[in-house]
């Protein structure tokens, strides 16, 4: 029989707030994290914002000579999975931290770190370059300054996947969980992509909103106006644990892991299939994974992203998913308010689905004006709604075809 996995910890830094708490907070008050990014000049760029998260101090959650030596990617991953450990009531001191692991993932990386080296390269010559410039920017050093500070010994790894990563990442901590390669896995994603060469780049690519009069009405998913979507930045980590773990140390569910679904589109480089031809069998696989039929799911998270391909092909294959009851069940974009977290969002959105099954509350997509005929479910426009959620999925899509789907059920005391 497989092994029950359940989230026992949450942490979250995110564009809506430092911490899980007044990120839910903004959700639930459908606030838009957006707003002009003040960090380098934005003169020359088509877009002038971001999704940043605020108030941000690494101090708060580790020394100062540690924080030198992390990318702002890293301090997100860490700052997070502090918060995380913190709420599961874990001691790592009392467990057998062998069979500890460490899922973890980013997108990109340590962009800033990278620029700021090449351009040290460039301008001053190689003997100028910092002894820390690899070690602070590869991605998987988030895993390994996680791993280090509480000396968890189990599979200790990165998974990179664009957009995908966070989902792959939580999917495959599942994965080794089930398989009793380990007792207790820290998962999830972070991402630091608001640089030059991360604007300048989404730019050229067009896919980020150039709405630069009103930041806050930029990420638009699913309506008929979307121009793009608005880059965010972050870290979402979770504690997961066996059933047989977590009970034996005395610790509390917050939801359980039912199910992954991971498909490959092998189609295009940055386009998603036609009619989500991908997403559909990722999504179908996770259902099939879980146990679960298609009209158990009260709540979809979608990957939303606010662009015109995306949102009207994630729609087709919802339909074709769940048939009838696509129209029955709610369907939100937290892209809306948070932006796009590129490597994190997949974990940013399970942590709002996990937080629908336990409070009853669904958060909105906002900015939801003008409908758009190929986008017509219900995508709880503009307002948190009540629901009574028992299961959530979660939907995430990436560049060069990736995609993965969660499943998450309501724990009933």
């Amino acid at each position: 029989m497989s092994k029950r996995i359940f989230v026992t910890g949450m942490g979250v830094m995110s564009p809506l707030g430092v911490g899980a708490a007044a990120t839910w907070d903004g959700m639930v008050e459908g606030r838009s994290g957006a707003s002009e990014i003040t960090r380098f000049d934005v003169s020359a760029f088509k877009t002038h914002f971001a999704c940043q998260v605020p108030d941000f101090d690494p101090l708060n959650f580790m020394e100062r000579k540690e924080a030198r030596r992390m990318d702002l990617f890293c301090q997100f991953a860490v700052a997070s999975a502090v918060e995380a450990v913190d709420s599961s009531g874990i001691d790592f001191e009392k467990v057998d931290k062998d069979r500890v692991g460490v899922v973890y993932g980013s997108g990109i990386g340590g962009m800033k770190t990278f620029e700021d080296q090449i351009l040290k390269l460039n301008g001053d010559g190689p003997n100028r370059v910092s002894p820390l410039f690899i070690p602070m920017m590869i991605g998987d050093i988030a895993a390994g300054q996680i791993s280090i500070r509480w000396g968890l010994k189990g599979p200790n790894y990165a998974v990179q996947s664009a957009c995908s990563t966070s989902t792959h990442a939580i999917g495959i901590a599942m994965m080794h969980l089930r398989a009793g390669d380990c007792d207790v896995v820290v998962t999830g994603g972070s991402e630091a992509p608001v640089t030059p060469a991360g604007l300048g780049g989404f730019n050229a690519a067009t896919t980020l909103s150039t709405r630069n009069d009103a930041p806050e009405t930029a990420s638009r998913p699913f309506d008929l106006n979307r121009d793009g979507f608005v880059m965010g930045e972050g870290g979402v980590s979770f504690v997961l644990e066996t059933e047989e773990h977590m009970l034996a140390r005395g610790g509390k569910p917050i939801a359980e892991m039912l199910g992954y679904g991971f498909t490959g589109d092998a189609y295009h480089l940055t386009a998603p299939a036609p009619e989500g031809e991908g997403a559909v069998r990722a999504m179908r696989i996770a259902l099939k994974n879980a146990g679960v039929q298609p009209d158990e799911v009260d709540y979809l998270n979608a990957h939303g992203t606010s662009t015109e391909l995306n949102d009207k092909n994630e729609t087709a294959a919802i339909k074709q998913v769940f048939g009838d009851h696509a129209r029955e069940m709610v369907v939100s974009s937290t892209k809306s308010m948070s932006g796009h977290l590129l490597g994190a969002a997949g974990a940013l959105e399970l942590f709002a689905s996990v937080r629908a099954t336990e409070t009853g509350v669904v958060p909105p997509t906002i900015n939801y004006e003008t409908p758009d005929p190929d986008c017509d479910l219900d995508y709880v426009p503009n307002k948190a709604v009540k629901r009574d959620v028992r299961i959530a999925a979660s939907n995430t899509f990436g560049f060069g075809g990736h995609n993965a789907t969660l499943v998450v059920r309501r724990v009933d005391n």
